[in-house]
């Protein structure tokens, strides 16, 4: 393999030391103690394990954990009355809303009942807008988690032409718009941009964020370009079920400068850069400086 392994796994544990030490500033200095609350509307095995998990790492931080775990058939009357407590609670300064909720609930309704500056998934429409004209706003956590990657392989990012593929709400919107905030140049590309290969061959950086299994062979690839991969996708080979990004890896390796892995690239980078959030909405908050290398 010819490229230099982006190890997200390994930088995510710096981010979140560096949240750590962060709060453990706050508590010190400031007698403040960042909290971070999380809403589960019913069972679904997937998400069960991520608010687990997003649990764990906000105490081993530091930081306080508040889980709501609501019936499937939760009215959204009362989905919204808990929100409405979250928001004028001052010892929590982050909010998420796990997603999928089910089907009666309506997402956007419930994600813009969420205080902005609370909104640590960066979702709100409100949020939205604020990153799309270049203002201070709370960042998606994946894109965020990639821009840190980038940043910290390449130092600058000014001037880099970069192709986004995958045009979603969550990813490959608020992505370009950090790239571009960067002083890159950028396009974003998805399944039915004309000369697709062509496209991303020009790239020094490409971000893959399709959700379609290793769509991006290597020969799409530049000469030393940087991929960071964002899909995960459940396929079977060879009898096994595995997980693959939205990139082939092992062609792409050949080519690339550098890429992320999958798994072990992005994914570790999401609930990282959320504990970040929560940090850094608390300072706001509060009105405290920022800390750095957290923010976008």
């Amino acid at each position: 393999m010819a490229a230099t392994l982006i190890d997200g796994k390994a930088f995510a544990a710096k981010v979140r030391g560096q949240v750590a030490e962060h709060v453990a500033r706050l508590k010190e200095q400031n007698g403040i103690t960042p909290g971070l609350a999380v809403v589960l509307v019913g069972e679904d095995p997937a998400s069960q394990v991520y608010v687990r998990s997003k649990g764990k790492q906000t105490v081993e931080v530091g930081m306080n954990s508040y889980e709501h775990k609501l019936e499937a058939d939760t009215s959204e009357a009362d989905l919204l009355a808990l929100i409405d407590q979250l928001n004028n609670d001052p010892s929590v300064h982050g909010i998420l809303v796990q997603l999928p909720l089910p089907e009666h609930l309506d997402e956007d309704l419930v994600i813009n009942s969420i205080a902005p500056e609370k909104d640590v998934d960066g979702f709100h429409i409100s949020n939205v807008g604020l990153l799309g004209t270049g203002q201070k706003s709370m960042v998606p956590c994946t894109p965020l988690g990639c821009l840190m990657m980038l940043r910290d392989h390449h130092g600058s990012l000014s001037g880099m032409d970069a192709v986004v593929i995958g045009r979603s709400n969550i990813v490959g919107k608020p992505m370009a718009q950090l790239l571009l905030g960067d002083s890159c140049t950028v396009t974003i590309a998805h399944s039915r941009t004309k000369d697709l290969p062509d496209v991303v061959r020009r790239a020094d950086i490409v971000v893959a964020a399709v959700g379609r299994p290793e769509m991006v062979p290597g020969d799409w690839i530049k000469e030393g370009a940087t991929v960071i991969d964002v899909g995960i996708n459940r396929i079977e080979r060879d009898g096994k079920n595995v997980l693959v990004g939205d990139v082939d890896f092992a062609s792409a390796a050949e080519r690339a400068g550098a890429i992320t892995p999958v798994p072990g690239g992005v994914g570790p980078m999401t609930i990282a850069c959320l504990l970040a959030n929560t940090v850094t909405a608390c300072c706001r908050a509060n009105n405290l400086a920022e800390p750095e290398g957290l923010t976008a």
